[in-house]
């Protein structure tokens, strides 16, 4: 257990960065006004899509917003909550987002787990065309996403995209 809270602070010190498809989406925690830069520089990043949603007077928020705007990058404001199931047009907006937004881009919400789990997910099974058993590995415990049906907070994410799948015609 000792290893595992380790594992976890340290993915969440480095910033929870991966990427999710080369050159067009990569994943990460709450975005530090150097790491975005760092992002930029290495990755090109144009656009970021925050799914803690707007929350202007925030100091995180406040940040985020002054250090998109002096690099040049987009902020596309979309709240979710990783306790709750996403609605059906919540699905098709985050969808769309996905699928329009400026590449490359960068996910995240706080610790880059549950909600950015679900849309990384998302982006790279329905948007990507990735295998199912691949892209399901987006939302899982190497980015600190705990997957315990009725124990866990985050287990809406597991639902929302398990009602996804039975309703699209994936592999």
């Amino acid at each position: 257990m000792v290893g595992l809270t380790f594992y976890l602070l340290g993915i969440q010190a480095s910033g929870n960065f991966a990427t999710v498809v080369e050159g067009e989406v990569y994943r990460s925690n709450q975005i530090t006004a150097k790491r975005l830069a760092q992002y930029r520089d290495n990755y090109g990043i144009r656009a970021v899509l925050n799914l803690r949603g707007s929350s202007p007077g925030s100091p995180w928020y406040d940040a985020e917003v002054r250090a998109t705007s002096a690099l040049g990058i987009q902020l596309i404001d979309f709240g979710l909550s990783a306790q709750t199931e996403l609605t059906e047009q919540q699905v098709n907006k985050l969808t769309a987002i996905l699928r329009d937004a400026p590449k490359p881009l960068l996910i995240h919400c706080r610790s880059g787990a549950d909600r950015t789990g679900l849309a990384s997910l998302i982006y790279q099974a329905v948007i990507a065309g990735i295998g199912e058993d691949r892209a399901e590995r987006q939302l899982s415990l190497r980015f600190g996403h705990f997957s315990i049906p009725v124990l866990s907070q985050a287990w809406s994410m597991d639902q929302t995209w398990e009602r996804i799948e039975a309703s699209s015609a994936l592999d």
